[in-house]
Formats: structure tokens, C-alpha cells, sequence
């Protein structure tokens, strides 16, 4: 295990069990919280039947987050367990989660889970616990026991925490304090130990990931990370969350010359129109989408670009919405995810006028969304007759049919490959990676066949 954290199989103290929620960044934390137990001797379950006691990391960045972690808290009170509530919810409410859920022992913040221990043992006590900071100022490192809770293949490497930025939706900085990265050398010593393990794709994370080294070297430093990390032995290294005015020369030289980082650009614009984006507090992104877009396709013409949007922000007019359609249908993006606003308490958004109805709202994402469907399609369809590096996933013994998932796709949000044996049977284990040629295509997903050497050499003789 990353870090040195190892699973005890004979347990010397009580068994706890973790409930998981939210994000990549929420996931590392409960790895490395899995890890700090494990390595202090406690059992560990996912399986809240197996412990008295459960530990909840819970999100909080929308209402719907919110409500899904306190289904979560009151399903599991009512079953009897005893809670630590950890995470973003426990950040942002605090004692009042205390005060409502009387089967609260303990509440743990966002810059405060490298405590666990300390909290539980405090809870044995009979204590009940808040180990919130009024501001996080924490990030985990490779030192911190991990114990990863993914496939064994793919692993989030969180590369730096917190946000400078205020966009007038987004609580996060509340929730995670100011962006704090951590040092190369010591992302590239976790990217060596999680390669040891066997990792076949590594996903760096963290709020603003263009905007990594900042607060630590005065500069962003991505470029400088990317080319570090082309060093470890792991095929494919995927960059989460690529904010626009980050993507400099020398960030997409990196991308284009360092082999294992793979050209796929997670950029959440949320919207396109100037007017829109100032009242969201983001200023500095407009006018800048479709020269950079340019930009990015000239400098890396393979790339794979995804993109999120809100429809539905306060003031959001219909000739705001048809210029957003326009520039959709203008850069064709193969991937979006498109959100209806949210208004969250303790956002500078949910004090902004001019609300816009619900229905009109998911009208719009409903139009955005039919507008793309055919373009993520035209997308996928251009890789068809390719063959193409796939990272297999799932595997049907009884069938021989394999689910796994090219550089196109991200895990989770994006579509995946339905994979045939070859034409001499040949099929792959989960964890593996394996040459696909792409025979079919829909609006979400792709289809082939595992090229076997019989068929590799008989492809490159025809071509030649």
C-alpha cells in the first residue's frame, strides 16, 4: 500500500467501516483515513454491517450532495451505528450536525482527516469529538498511509488542495480553504509507489490543476510536474481540471512531448458568454474560449477535450443561452456535462436577482444536451478504424466479452469500450491494457475487437 499502510488480516482492535461520498479529492481522503487505521491496528469494512462504528465522508458542494449525505447519517442512526462524520458536510455545518444527529460521536474537517486516529480513540473514550479547523491548511503526501479503495488499475493523485478562486457559485473554498499544492519531488515519490502497485492509469486532481505550483514556487509549475512524472513507469497519466488561462505554451508542449501524458483536456468553462461569466466571478475567462480552443486543437491536434457547463444562473437570459448553444455547436467538444444552477447558501450566487424558473432551466439543459449528442457521436465515430491502447476493466469469462476503456475516455464520466476477443480467441484480464481496433461507434461509447500479432502484422503489411 502507497505510503506503507497495510490491511492487518488479524485486527487487534474493533472493525470500522467507511461510507463514502463526493469527489476524487473526498476518495483520497478516505484512502488515506483507511490507511491511518489500518496501520494503528483497527479493522476496516466498506460494509457498515460489519462495525458499530462507521465513518462517513460526506460532500456538501450542492443541495443534492447535502441531502444524499444525510440520508446517508440517518440510514446508518437508525440502523444502531455509531458515526464520525468526516468530510466537506462536516466542515460546513459543524456542531449543528453534533446537536441534530444524536449517534454523531465525532465530527472530522476537511484539513483534519490525517486525525482519525486520535478521534476514534477519543470516541472509545467516550468523548464526542470536534476536530474541525476554522481553516484547512492541510494536504496529505506520500508519507501518509493510503490504502486505495479503486480499481486496482486506476489511482487519483491529489497534486495540490483548496481554491484561490471565488466563482460566485462554487463553495469549495469555504469547504477546503486556499489552494495549497504539494512539492514535485513529493508527487512524483507517490506516483513511484503507486506505480510499484500495479497502477495502470494515474489521474491527477485538485481544484485548478493548471494553476498547480502557484502558492508554492510563485509560478505555476504543471508543465515542470508533467515532464517530472513522464519518469514513472505508468502508461497513462490524465490531468482533472484544466482551467483556461493555465493552458500556456509550455503546459501543452508538455502535454504533446511527454509519451505517457495523455492528451485529454477536462476543462470546466461553464459558460461562454462574457456577461454570464462575470456574474459567475470569472472574468478572466472571457473572450478567451475560442482562441484558446484554437489554440489547444492547433497545438495538440489528437486531443480529446470535455467540457461542463450551468445553465439557468441568475440573469442567464435567452440570447445568453443562444450564444452558449452557438459556441457549442461552434467548438464540438467531445464530451460535456451540462448542470442546472444550484443556489447554495454561503455563495455570493444565491443572493444574485433575476432568479430563472427550474423549467426553463432544465428546458435549456435538455436543449444543449440533444444540440451535443450527435456531435459526441461524430467524435467517436472519427476513431473508428483506429487501433488504439485499451485499459480493461471488466471481464465475462462464460462470453469472452471485456469492458474496459481508451485514453478518450475518463473513469466514471465519460463512455467506455466494448472489447471482443481476437480473431484467435485472444482475451484480457482486468487490470491489463491490450490493442483494440475500434469497429463501431455510438453517441457514448465505442466498440472492438483485441488485435492479436496475427492481425498487427497482417494490418501493417496491407499498409505498406
Amino acid at each position: 500500500m502507497a505510503g506503507g499502510a497495510v490491511m492487518t488480516s488479524t485486527p487487534t482492535k474493533p472493525t470500522v467501516a467507511f461510507a463514502h461520498l463526493g469527489c476524487e479529492k473526498n476518495r483520497v481522503d478516505t484512502e488515506h483515513m483507511v490507511g491511518l487505521l489500518a496501520q494503528a491496528g483497527y479493522g476496516v469494512s466498506t460494509n457498515e454491517n460489519d462495525a458499530a462504528v462507521v465513518v462517513v465522508n460526506t460532500c456538501s458542494f450542492i443541495q443534492d450532495a447535502r441531502e444524499e449525505s444525510v440520508r446517508t447519517l440517518v440510514g446508518l442512526a437508525e440502523q444502531g451505528k455509531e458515526l464520525i462524520i468526516a468530510g466537506c458536510l462536516a466542515q460546513h455545518f459543524q456542531d449543528e450536525l453534533l446537536e441534530s444527529i444524536p449517534e454523531a460521536k465525532a465530527i472530522v474537517g476537511t484539513g483534519d482527516y490525517q486525525h482519525i486516529v486520535e478521534v476514534l480513540q477519543r470516541v472509545e473514550a467516550g468523548e464526542r469529538v470536534n476536530r474541525v479547523s476554522a481553516v484547512p491548511t492541510f494536504v496529505g503526501d506520500e508519507h501518509l498511509p493510503r490504502q486505495r479503495t479503486t480499481d486496482q488499475a486506476v489511482a487519483f493523485l491529489k497534486v495540490a488542495e483548496g481554491c484561490d478562486y471565488r466563482c460566485a457559485f462554487c463553495i469549495i473554498p469555504k469547504l477546503r480553504g486556499d489552494q495549497r499544492s504539494r512539492p514535485i519531488e513529493s508527487i512524483v515519490a507517490e506516483a513511484h509507489q503507486l506505480a510499484e502497485q500495479g497502477v495502470q492509469e494515474l489521474i491527477l486532481i485538485s481544484q485548478i490543476t493548471t494553476n498547480y505550483g502557484l502558492d508554492l514556487y510563485g509560478k505555476p509549475k504543471l508543465a515542470e510536474l508533467l515532464r517530472a512524472l513522464g519518469e514513472v513507469e505508468i502508461p497513462w497519466i490524465r490531468v482533472h481540471y484544466a482551467y483556461p488561462t493555465g493552458l500556456t505554451p509550455e503546459v501543452l508542449a508538455a502535454y504533446r512531448e511527454v509519451p505517457n501524458v495523455v492528451p485529454y483536456l477536462d476543462l470546466p468553462l461553464q459558460h461562454s458568454h462574457p456577461e454570464v461569466l462575470r456574474a459567475m466571478n470569472r472574468p478572466w475567462q472571457a473572450d478567451v474560449n475560442d482562441r484558446l480552443l484554437d489554440q489547444i486543437r492547433d497545438q495538440l491536434p489528437d486531443a480529446v477535450l470535455r467540457t461542463t457547463l450551468i445553465v439557468g444562473f441568475p440573469g442567464e437570459t435567452d440570447e445568453h443561452f443562444q450564444h452558449l448553444m452557438e459556441f457549442l455547436q461552434r467548438q464540438r467538444f467531445d464530451h460535456v456535462g451540462v448542470f442546472t444552477f444550484s443556489p447554495e447558501d454561503g455563495t455570493a450566487a444565491a443572493e444574485l436577482p433575476n432568479p430563472v424558473d427550474p423549467n426553463v432551466a432544465q428546458a435549456r439543459k435538455d436543449a444543449l444536451m440533444a444540440l451535443q449528442q450527435p456531435i459526441s457521436a461524430e467524435r467517436n465515430h472519427s476513431w473508428v478504424g483506429r487501433t488504439v491502447d485499451v485499459l480493461i476493466e471488466q471481464h465475462n469469462p462464460q462470453t469472452g466479452q471485456m469492458i474496459g476503456r481508451c485514453a478518450r475516455f475518463a473513469p466514471e464520466v465519460d463512455g467506455e469500450v466494448q472489447v471482443q476477443p481476437g480473431e484467435d480467441g485472444q482475451q484480457a484480464a482486468p487490470g491489463t491494457m491490450v490493442p483494440v481496433q475500434i469497429t463501431g461507434a455510438d453517441i457514448y461509447d465505442l466498440s472492438g475487437r483485441i488485435m492479436g500479432a496475427r492481425a498487427m502484422v497482417a494490418a501493417i503489411r496491407a499498409d505498406a
